[in-house]
């Protein structure tokens, strides 16, 4: 059997749990009451840092100079050498740090505010008077950066006045005396434009050259006619360019009279060259067969002398030693293939086929002194 038991300092009078508070509840509330007194003298601590830290040190962005101004100590004013991005040291009463931007800033001129970014200082078109008299409003992005932050912190002032004192009262005045120079109609000649477009940022970088602020690109985008003027301008182009067409169709038809000359010409002269070969090859044709004739003439010559000399040779050689013999062989070769020869047996011309002599005789056969065989 389990009996419930008083545990010291957790049991209270009648054995009864819990009634009073542990050594571990007080334990919890002694420690708990320290901790939230450390974490307020953290928060406490942290916050005066922060604030000690915020007030002796600045920081400079990435995209920006740091220009520090001392106001109480040695080297007091605007020093010189300019401070980039980092925590620097300023303590707050005795310097400040004032910032100017570091990258490429854009001015535009226009008269769409929309189409102008979010992040460019905007202002009204330049209004420029054109060398024949006429006004054209001229939307135009100016970009720029600062060069020698000191400079332009010394000469035209902190904060955005690089923009106000800077690069605006400078910007329209260089584009009116650079573009003045254009007519109406040269606006729409690209080259020129842009020849005049650098022209106004060589103008304004000599204005800007002893503030410390540099022009990298004067671009137009789009420039306005009055719709009179605009007119005027369209019409005279249309003739401008029906002009044009005119003379472009008629050096045209030059050229194509000139490429069927061509062609004849060529035609003429291939003419000319197939009939020369053809005249080649006849003539080469005429001398192969004057030579084919010519060796076969040769030929036939030598075959006909040697038919001679042979015909020569064999009349030679009949009538020579054995001859006769040999025409008396041939004239018994006329008696083969007779099966009966009736000749007459006495008389003066009788044959007698015992008669060897006789028979020799008749076929003239010599002997081989030259006289008859006995």
């Amino acid at each position: 059997m389990v009996t419930e038991k008083t545990i010291p300092g957790f049991g209270g009078s009648g054995g009864r749990r819990g009634s009073d508070p542990g050594p571990m509840q007080e334990v919890r509330r002694r420690f708990g009451f320290l901790r939230s007194r450390w974490i307020k003298i953290f928060v406490v601590l942290l916050i005066l840092f922060l604030a000690t830290f915020n007030s002796m040190f600045t920081y400079v962005e990435p995209n920006e100079f740091g220009i520090k101004i001392v106001r109480i100590g040695a080297g007091r004013g605007v020093q010189e050498e300019p401070f980039g991005p980092g925590y620097h040291f300023v303590p707050a009463g005795l310097q400040t740090m004032e910032t100017l931007p570091r990258d490429i800033q854009v001015l535009e001129l226009t008269s769409s505010s929309g189409t102008a970014s979010s992040a460019a200082r905007t202002i009204r078109a330049a209004h420029i008077q054109t060398s024949d008299g006429f006004f054209v409003d001229v939307d135009v992005s100016v970009l720029y950066h600062i060069e020698d932050p000191y400079l332009v912190f010394t000469t035209i002032g902190p904060g955005r006045l690089y923009e106000d004192n800077g690069i605006i009262p400078k910007a329209e005045p260089a584009l009116k005396e650079a573009l003045g120079e254009l007519t109406t109609e040269d606006f729409y000649n690209s080259p020129l434009r842009v020849s005049q477009t650098e022209e106004a940022r060589l103008r304004l970088n000599r204005e800007l050259e002893n503030k410390g602020i540099v022009v990298d690109q004067v671009l137009i985008r789009y420039f306005h006619y009055s719709q009179e003027i605009q007119d005027n301008i369209e019409e005279k182009k249309l003739k401008d360019q029906l002009v044009f067409k005119n003379i472009a169709e008629g050096k045209a038809a030059e050229a194509e009279a000139v490429l069927k000359r061509v062609i004849q010409e060529g035609e003429m002269r291939v003419a000319v060259k197939l009939s020369e070969g053809e005249a080649y090859v006849t003539e080469r044709l005429a001398e192969r067969d004057l030579y084919v004739r010519q060796r076969r003439a040769e030929a036939d010559l030598l075959i006909q002398l040697a038919e001679a000399r042979r015909t020569e040779l064999r009349n030679e050689a009949l009538q020579g030693l054995g001859s006769d013999r040999m025409v008396g062989l041939k004239l018994a070769e006329a008696l083969y293939g007779l099966d009966v020869i009736v000749l007459p047996s006495d008389g003066e011309n009788g044959v007698n086929p015992l008669d060897v002599p006789r028979l020799l005789e008749l076929f003239e056969v010599r002997s081989a002194q030259g006289g008859e065989v006995q």
